[in-house]
C-alpha cells in the first residue's frame, strides 16, 4: 500500500491502472512538495494533449482530474500541448490516420484546450502552480539524422511492433503510416526533454498510452542514467459498457461554446445508477466519506446522489453559480413542468415560424435528434413533446400559435429540452 497522500487518494478514487516501480514513485512523492521551483523534492508530473480539436471532451476528464489531484497534494502539474506531435497523430486506439491540420488550426485548437483545462488546475509561477508547454519548442528544430543517431539505437522495431497502438492496427489490417510509427519515439523524446528542461519525473496518461510511457521511462534511464516514472489510468466505460463521454448526440465537450452548462449538468444527471459512486470519486472533489454515504442511499435516493454528481462536476468546469442555475433549471423543468428561461435556446427566424416549421425539423436542428429520421422515431415512440404535450403526428407543424411566453418548449424524453425563440 502506498504512503504518499497523492497515491493514497489516487488509488482510493480509482485513478490508478498501472505504474512503473510504484514503490520508488511513492518514495519520491513522500519527500514532500517543494518550497520553490529549484527544490528537487517536488514531483512534477505531465500529461500530453494533442491539438486535434478546439475543445477537450469528457473522455479527457480523467486525465485532467489526475493533474488536479496532483496539484491538490502540493506537486506540480505540467500540461504538454502537442503542437509538434499533432502534425503526426497518435495511432493509439485509431483505425486510420488523423486528418492533417495546418499550423493555424493547431494554434487555435491549443488556445481552446487551455480554456478547457484552466478551470481545473491553477496556472502560475508558484512551486505547485501548473505550467503549460508546447512540444513544438523542441520538436520543430530536430535534425532527422541527429534524432536517429541520438534516440534510434534505444528502440527496436521488434519491441515497437508489440505495442498495442501498432499491433492492433496491423491485426485489423488497417494501414499504419511511417509517420505515425514515429509517434512513440517522439513521445519518448518529449519525456526526456521535459526531464532535462523542467525536472519532470512522472508521465501520466490513459491505459492505451502504457507502451509509449514505458518507452519514455526507458529512454531517460538509458540516456540520462536517472529513474523516472509512468502511471496510467483505467479505460473508463459506463456500467452498460458504453465509452465514457459519448452520447447519441456525440461527444460531451468541455468548452461552453460547444455544450451549455445546462446540457453538461444533464449529462451527469443521466449517469447510470451503477456508476454514480465511481463517477463521484473520479470527477468531483466530494470527500470519500460523503461519497460512501451518497452511494448507499436506498431506493430513489440514488437520484439525489446523481444531482450532487451533476452539480459538483458542473461547478468544477463552469463555476458554482452556473452549476446551481442548471440544477434549478432542471428542477423547474422536471418537477414543475415550466419552461425555465435558462433552458438551452434554439433560435429561428420570425418569418419561418409564422409560415410554420415542421416539428421533426425543429427537433433535428435544435439537437434533440440527430436526424429527421431519428425525430420521426422519437415521435412514434411517444418521446417527443411540444409545450409538454405529446406529439403524435410526424407531419406536425410548429407555428407562432405555439408560442408560450415568447417560446416553444420542445422535449425529447423527460430530460432533454429546448426553447424555440424568435430572432429579434
Amino acid at each position: 500500500m502506498p504512503d504518499s497522500p497523492f497515491l493514497i487518494e489516487a488509488a482510493a478514487r480509482g485513478f490508478i491502472h498501472q505504474a512503473t516501480d510504484e514503490a520508488a514513485l511513492d518514495a519520491a512523492l513522500r519527500a514532500g512538495p517543494a518550497k520553490s521551483r529549484s527544490d528537487l523534492r517536488e514531483v512534477a508530473g505531465y500529461i500530453g494533449f494533442d491539438c486535434t480539436a478546439d475543445s477537450l471532451h469528457v473522455g479527457n476528464l480523467v486525465q485532467i482530474m489526475l493533474l488536479r489531484l496532483l496539484q491538490r497534494h502540493g506537486h506540480r502539474p505540467v500540461v504538454l500541448m502537442g503542437g509538434g506531435t499533432t502534425r503526426i497523430g497518435d495511432p493509439s486506439g485509431k483505425d486510420e490516420a488523423r486528418q492533417m491540420l495546418s499550423d493555424a488550426q493547431i494554434a487555435a485548437n491549443m488556445a481552446g484546450i487551455r480554456g478547457c483545462i484552466s478551470p481545473f488546475v491553477r496556472f502560475g509561477d508558484g512551486p505547485a502552480d501548473a505550467v503549460m508547454l508546447n512540444n513544438a519548442e523542441w520538436l520543430d528544430g530536430l535534425s532527422y539524422i541527429g534524432l536517429l543517431r541520438d534516440v534510434g539505437p534505444h528502440f527496436t522495431v521488434n519491441r515497437m511492433l508489440t505495442f498495442d497502438s501498432v499491433r492492433l492496427r496491423l491485426e485489423r489490417e488497417q494501414p499504419l503510416t511511417f509517420l505515425e510509427f514515429n509517434y512513440m519515439i517522439l513521445q519518448s523524446f518529449d519525456f526526456r526533454e521535459l526531464h532535462r528542461r523542467h525536472g519532470v519525473v512522472l508521465q501520466m496518461g490513459g491505459s492505451d498510452q502504457w507502451g509509449n510511457i514505458v518507452s519514455g521511462v526507458e529512454l531517460v534511464r538509458r540516456t540520462e542514467g536517472r529513474q523516472v516514472f509512468g502511471l496510467t489510468t483505467p479505460l473508463i466505460t459506463t456500467s452498460s459498457g458504453a465509452k465514457m463521454g459519448k452520447t447519441a448526440r456525440g461527444a460531451v465537450w468541455l468548452a461552453a461554446g460547444r455544450l451549455s452548462p445546462y446540457d453538461y449538468w444533464q449529462f451527469w444527471r443521466n449517469t447510470e445508477d451503477g456508476d454514480v459512486g465511481r463517477f463521484l470519486r473520479l470527477f468531483t472533489d466530494v470527500p470519500l466519506d460523503e461519497i460512501a454515504r451518497l452511494e448507499a442511499l436506498p431506493g430513489a435516493g440514488i437520484n439525489e446522489a446523481k444531482k450532487v454528481l451533476a452539480t459538483e462536476a458542473t461547478a468544477l468546469l463552469h463555476g458554482r453559480e452556473a452549476a446551481e442555475a442548471a440544477a434549478e433549471t432542471a428542477r423547474r423543468a422536471f418537477e414543475e413542468g415550466v419552461a425555465a428561461d435558462t433552458l438551452p435556446t434554439h433560435w429561428v427566424a420570425g418569418a419561418d415560424l409564422a409560415a410554420g416549421i415542421m416539428a421533426i425539423r425543429l427537433f433535428a436542428d435544435s439537437g434533440l435528434a440527430l436526424s429527421l429520421g431519428e425525430a420521426r422515431r422519437l415521435i412514434r415512440g411517444g418521446g417527443a413533446r411540444v409545450n409538454d404535450a405529446a406529439l403524435k403526428d410526424e407531419a406536425a407543424v410548429v407555428t407562432e400559435a405555439d408560442l408560450r411566453d415568447g417560446a416553444v418548449k420542445l422535449s425529447a424524453g423527460k430530460k432533454q429540452h429546448r426553447l424555440v425563440r424568435v430572432v429579434k
